[in-house]
């Protein structure tokens, strides 16, 4: 039997933690292709945006909307794979620029999907960890996220990755250069980020069978990929609700002792997330709060930082905890079961 793994024995661990070096290199490496990348784009004036993604790459898509539409008014939306797969639809695409997000470039439906948008009238940019692959290939743009290798099965430094390239991608295009020197701050901050402590949520979180995580506007994402961290990794069941669909039916299994854990930036969404958290603690939920603060919740610490910024902090101090949190409930956040690393659908 293999020995059970220590916090910073796992390869979540270490691959989490080299977040920071990853944005770094990669700002480094896409400078160029970026500026002329926004000069392209803004010439062609897209009218619709079109993402396609899967998984933890589809969270990242979930952060361009919000991205995309706040900051460039461009209606945004996520194409479902398995209408060109599955149905051999012919969506029509002309005019729209289809954004591609993925780690591995290789799974069927999603070339599928990219292949029938391109001889659509697509363009089609591609932000891609693994270069040379069949995305690559695919796409009149290629970004590359530059994450390295990660073995283990939870995506983290290629997921921030993918949110620092849509930042990138997105302050170039505008171009808007307060965003773009924001971003340029990041790496110090996913340093600073992943050394927050949030071990106090393990009290909470380690005899938990369900939660809701919440966020909303730009930090959506960041919350649909904490619920999947949180699945995958501790078993848990998680489920990502924004702020203000809780509302909406959810709302009714909320009572004392509920876990939710909730993503709050810096922008015109937080009044909304601090008013139900508080909502939320008068039921006698138990409420966690990062990026924000709640006086009878529990707080966690959070690193500040422009508002686009901070949902890609907050989720490298929160795969610190998942990974703690795994480890707590006795798994192995590297190899959970029934799952490999690279999924391929059709």
């Amino acid at each position: 039997m293999s020995p059970r793994p220590t916090e910073a024995s796992t390869l979540m661990y270490k691959e989490a933690a080299q977040a920071a070096q990853v944005v770094h290199d990669q700002l480094l490496a896409n400078a160029d292709l970026m500026e002329r990348l926004g000069e392209r784009l803004r010439a062609l004036a897209p009218s619709v945006v079109v993402t396609c993604a899967r998984g933890s790459s589809d969270h990242a898509a979930t952060f361009a909307k919000y991205l995309i539409e706040t900051r460039l008014g461009v209606p945004t939306s996520s194409a479902a794979p398995s209408v060109s797969s599955v149905y051999d639809a012919r969506p029509r695409f002309q005019g729209a620029l289809c954004l591609a997000i993925s780690q591995s470039g290789s799974s069927p439906d999603l070339l599928t999907t990219v292949r029938k948008a391109r001889e659509s009238g697509a363009i089609v940019v591609a932000l891609v960890n693994a270069e040379n692959t069949p995305l690559a290939e695919l796409a009149d743009h290629l970004v590359p996220l530059a994450a390295g290798s990660e073995t283990s099965v939870a995506a983290t430094k290629s997921f921030i990755a993918s949110l620092s390239a849509v930042t990138h991608l997105i302050g170039a295009w505008m171009p808007d250069r307060e965003l773009s020197e924001a971003l340029r701050k990041a790496p110090k901050q996913l340093e600073r980020a992943w050394s927050q402590d949030w071990s106090a949520a393990l009290a909470t979180l380690a005899s938990a069978s369900d939660l809701y995580v919440i966020g909303r506007g730009i930090g959506l994402g960041v919350a649909q990929e904490a619920a999947l961290k949180l699945k995958e990794t501790c078993g848990l069941h998680a489920e990502a609700i924004s702020a203000a669909e809780l509302r909406h039916g959810p709302m009714a299994l909320v009572g004392t002792g509920f876990p939710v854990l909730m993503f709050s930036q810096n922008d015109e969404a937080r009044a909304g997330i601090e008013q139900l958290a508080m909502e939320l603690a008068t039921r006698d939920a138990a409420v966690m709060i990062a990026g924000s603060h709640c006086p009878r919740a529990l707080n966690l610490s959070a690193e500040p930082a422009h508002p686009a910024i901070e949902p890609i902090l907050l989720i490298q101090s929160f795969y610190r905890l998942a990974n703690a949190l795994a480890i707590a409930r006795g798994l192995d956040p590297d190899h959970p079961p029934h799952l490999r690393k690279v999924t391929e659908t059709v």
